[in-house]
């Protein structure tokens, strides 16, 4: 970990910060050598995925079921999953050379509050207070996919960068095509981050 963002970490992940060093080491070794984190996002790897991932806890409910879904290397869902041991996280796949890193990694690290569901959005039946995703798709193809898995009266939570409010306004219709209300556009980790999270939350109607 980067010194100077050891402080920043503590804040973050508290009690449960040596687990989150853990799943990183998995990330820059495993992860690296199977493909699915790149070379070159390993110096990187807390501030653009473990930190950055992590402050999305900020709007997540107490308690509440989570479908992550294309959670690739585990990203957001086992950093929020570590931060929150009070919600249940569905990491939502399909390729199997990743569910088996993701089953792997859960394993080893304990979380007990994180299950692995090899498939495709499309595939998954059971539904859930929050939805969330980052880097998958634009909002109205994310929109398409996770609205049907967002249970009634909870929200998608999509990772976005700095375009978000541009994204939004394009595909309007698109996310209340699928079921969803007007989009907002949130930041998480602020005073907290060099650069905070922009998650764009979306409601079903």
């Amino acid at each position: 970990m980067p010194p100077g963002l050891a402080e920043v970490a503590a804040k973050v992940f508290g009690e449960k910060v040596s687990l989150a060093v853990s799943y990183a080491e998995l990330l820059a070794t495993d992860g690296v050598e199977r493909g699915l984190i790149g070379p070159r996002e390993v110096p990187r790897l807390w501030e653009r995925h473990m930190l950055n991932c992590a402050v999305l806890s900020e709007v997540v409910p107490e308690g509440v079921a989570v479908i992550d879904v294309g959670s690739g290397a585990g990203l957001p869902g086992i950093p929020l999953a570590i931060v929150r041991p009070d919600v249940e996280v569905m990491l939502v796949e399909p390729m199997l050379r990743r569910t088996t890193f993701l089953e792997e990694a859960v394993a080893a690290l304990g979380l007990t509050n994180v299950s692995v569901f090899r498939g495709r959005a499309e595939e998954c039946e059971v539904a859930a207070p929050v939805v969330t995703a980052r880097a998958v798709a634009s909002l109205d193809k994310l929109a398409r996919w996770c609205m049907p898995l967002v249970a009634r009266g909870g929200e998608l939570l999509a990772m976005k960068g700095s375009s978000a409010a541009d994204e939004v306004a394009e595909h309007a219709k698109a996310v209340r095509k699928a079921g969803g209300a007007e989009a907002e556009v949130l930041t998480c980790g602020a005073g907290l981050l060099e650069v905070p999270t922009t998650v764009v939350r979306v409601r079903r109607r």
